[in-house]
């Protein structure tokens, strides 16, 4: 089972990762094929069981980098006909290196020898986050990385040309953001979920700017310059994904699609395939799928970051019951909570000294940024499952 935030996950991925199971050929196969991960909409939701297996725990941020892991090497297996994972682990850093500079990661500054998936592993962290900041990204409700799956069209360019088309990204990211622009312009009333779609793409773009004044029409669009089926696929997804609702397509909605699609040299009927499979990804996973749950934003974002604390105390528990049954001032006070009630002074050295425990597991640093002290509570919510009977007979 592989933990994608322990040490060496990479290296357990290719060790227990099912080879036997061939990429498709077949372009549109094998986009539909990582289209079912949801990392084409920018929200991870599942890989395929039979080729790996992972912990039965794990974040959003987790599931993205082992997917987007998984759809480079899906890439590379598919364009270099091989399964040398050395190889391509060695071609993505090269590639990523391109893309923001050959600069030298923390991992190799300090550990020179460090091997080649050590430092992807770092590389990877980096890249899921979003220009959000991290207590936005963790605990927001609307925060995703919705063009990670950009970074994998790149690299497919890379393998092609040993090296990314100039501006390659930024030109992607224009188009994407004007197509979801102009598709969104179709609804004859705008819906509160327009207005979260644009927030996820401005979370997301690194190179481009939305402005929602500015929709171009799709004729005035570079279109031509995307000569890959991929690229073709993916601006169709990002143009479905704009256009979700719950009920059918309507007859201008499908017509947006059907236009698309023969600009980008498709039949027609392509658009309205996408837009129904888009559709009918979007419904099952909804409930999966954060952006999507806007009706009570306030409830999601406290279910998220109570699912979020939950799976990193769950992960540290050893660590932080070792560390709390060290501090014998920390247990007396959170003790004494569970008999009368703390007074000002002792709440504050119970959360001062709670913060300092936090400083020592990398993973609940998360409590120490801006606003992640309001999370404490949850934390404290979890402590008696952590400490001995002895602690827990006082909640009789």
């Amino acid at each position: 089972m592989i933990n994608p935030s322990a040490n060496g996950w990479i290296k357990r991925f290719f060790t227990e990762l099912n080879l036997s199971v061939k990429p498709s050929q077949d372009r549109e196969l094998f986009y539909d094929s990582l289209r079912k991960m949801g990392i084409v909409y920018g929200q991870a939701i599942s890989l395929p069981a039979e080729e790996i297996q992972l912990v039965a725990k794990i974040s959003h941020d987790e599931l993205s980098k082992i997917c987007l892991l998984y759809s480079h090497f899906q890439v590379y297996r598919l364009l270099q006909l091989s399964d040398d994972a050395t190889d391509f682990g060695t071609q993505l850093i090269a590639f990523y290196n391109q893309l923001y500079g050959n600069r030298s990661t923390i991992l190799k500054k300090v550990l020179p020898d460090s091997d080649v998936f050590e430092e992807l592993e770092e590389i990877l962290e980096e890249r899921i986050q979003t220009n959000e900041n991290i207590f936005s990204r963790n605990f927001s409700h609307v925060i995703t990385n919705a063009l990670l799956f950009q970074d994998v069209l790149a690299f497919g360019q890379f393998i092609r040309r040993n090296e990314i088309p100039e501006n390659y990204l930024r030109k992607v990211e224009e188009v994407a953001v004007q197509i979801v622009l102009r598709a969104l312009q179709t609804r004859s009333i705008p819906t509160p979920y327009d207005e979260l779609i644009i927030k996820v793409f401005e979370s997301s773009v690194r190179y481009a700017k939305i402005k929602t004044d500015n929709r171009e029409l799709l004729e005035s669009l570079p279109l031509s310059y995307f000569d890959a089926p991929l690229e073709k696929y993916y601006l169709l997804d990002l143009a479905a994904l704009a256009l979700f609702h719950e009920d059918e397509a309507q007859p201008i909605e499908i017509k947006f699609m059907e236009d698309l699609a023969v600009d980008l040299g498709f039949e027609k009927s392509v658009g309205a395939h996408f837009l129904q499979s888009a559709h009918a990804f979007l419904n099952t996973h909804r409930a999966s799928i954060p952006y999507l749950n806007y009706k009570n934003p306030v409830k999601h974002f406290y279910d998220h970051a109570a699912t979020n604390v939950s799976q990193l105390i769950v992960r540290n528990k050893s660590r932080l019951q070792k560390e709390l049954s060290n501090n014998k001032d920390l247990l007396k006070l959170l003790t004494d909570s569970t008999v009368r009630s703390l007074d000002e002074k002792e709440k504050k050295k119970v959360k001062k000294q709670l913060l300092e425990i936090c400083k020592t597991i990398p993973s609940l640093t998360i409590f120490l940024l801006p606003g992640g002290s309001l999370l404490l509570p949850l934390l404290v919510k979890f402590i008696p499952q952590l400490l001995p009977s002895t602690f827990n007979e006082n909640l009789d």
